[in-house]
């Protein structure tokens, strides 16, 4: 995809185990691991389940609740988003951690140039005819028609607004160990709730539900998402925590820190 925005990463039920995971995935398979891009995973000779086993550390985290959207769209964070935030923040705060509010610049640029991209990526989908559009959902057909619309020099120039955008992002972010978001803005969406007809809607929709995370992949940035609560129906609400180029460690071992106070590993999940 253009701009590499997918990343590949574990899901796991523990820390430990998504460490794990993460370990295997990016494993030499005999010799040095290869790196095809400039930005290197992360490798060495340690591997990160010790991290995530030992959970050691003080760190200076940052505690977010602004976003890359907040200029195009509407968003509101629902009570039970910054709930689980203040938890996660009391938590960290109690284990000695350096705790900070930040906010981000606000850049316009951001929206246009990341819708660009989303749509340039859907513009190779083979539906050549009515018939095979038809066959695609309505936020499918309304990325893959504005992806065939664009001009060399608009995808340009939204791969350069991105590529500015992640050199002021990180450099914002650059006196944090790690920055505290929530997870989601919104509780999870009962099916039904995006819009079936009109795929602009459809997308602002999901910009509205999950502001926080794409602008970690425009910037590159390891980052995991921790279950810190419960709604009153018994779905999840969690966090996300992003680190610093490289800071997949850091990162594991503030997960396994709130997950010893929190024991979210230990909930079962409702039956309905």
């Amino acid at each position: 995809m253009p701009g590499g925005l997918p990343v590949a990463g574990p899901l796991a039920r523990t820390v430990a185990d998504a460490a794990l995971l993460l370990d295997a995935m990016i494993a030499p398979a005999g010799g040095r691991p290869e790196h095809p891009f400039a930005v290197r995973a992360p490798g060495g000779d340690e591997q990160l389940l010790g991290a995530a086993i030992r959970g050691e550390g003080r760190y200076q985290l940052g505690v977010m609740t602004t976003s890359a959207w907040d200029d195009a769209y509407e968003i509101n964070l629902a009570p039970e988003a910054l709930a689980a935030l203040t938890e996660a923040v009391d938590g960290f705060a109690a284990m000695g951690h350096g705790i900070e509010q930040t906010a981000l610049v606000a850049d316009p640029s951001y929206a246009p140039a990341f819708r660009a991209l989303w749509q340039l990526s859907a513009a190779r989908i083979p539906a050549e005819t009515p018939e095979q559009e038809a066959l695609l959902e309505p936020l499918t057909r309304w990325l893959l028609h504005r992806g065939r619309e664009l001009t060399g020099r608009a995808v340009a120039e939204a791969l350069s607004a991105l590529a500015a955008y992640e050199r002021s992002f990180i450099g914002q972010l650059a006196r944090f160990d790690a920055v505290l978001t929530p997870a989601l803005a919104l509780t999870p969406r009962p099916v039904g709730w995006y819009d079936a007809a009109d795929g602009e809607r459809n997308f602002a929709q999901q910009v509205q539900y999950t502001p926080f995370t794409s602008m970690v992949n425009v910037c590159g940035l390891p980052a995991i998402t921790l279950p810190v609560s419960v709604t009153a129906e018994g779905l999840p609400m969690g966090v996300q925590l992003i680190g610093r180029p490289g800071g997949e460690a850091t990162l594991l071992a503030l997960g396994a820190q709130l997950e010893r106070t929190l024991r979210w590993q230990d909930r079962m999940p409702h039956l309905f």
